[in-house]
């Protein structure tokens, strides 16, 4: 959802969080692609398939890149899943 500032879309917020480079959040990228990279390799996903990579317990919650921790989703199932998650923690 767009940042908005007196009903107007702060498009500088936006750009701060999406250009976010701490340590932390490069850190949770490469944790993602290497599990991305893994499912390549054993031929479950590839680029342009319309899947994600979904972590079973997701990594935020003290999740692994373990084999058993992952598996290959419907890019919308994902999208979804994230979309509740977000909607619940808001709801806190």
């Amino acid at each position: 959802m767009p940042y908005m500032t007196n009903g107007k879309r702060d498009y500088s917020k936006e750009k701060a969080n999406y250009e976010d480079k701490t340590p932390a959040r490069a850190k949770a990228r490469a944790k993602r692609k290497n599990a991305r990279r893994r499912l390549e390799r054993e031929g479950v996903v590839s680029k342009g398939d319309g899947k994600h990579v979904d972590h079973k317990k997701p990594l935020s919650s003290g999740g692994s890149n373990a084999r058993s921790n992952l598996k290959a989703v419907p890019a919308k199932k994902n999208l979804n899943k994230e979309a509740q998650r977000k909607k619940r923690s808001k709801g806190k």
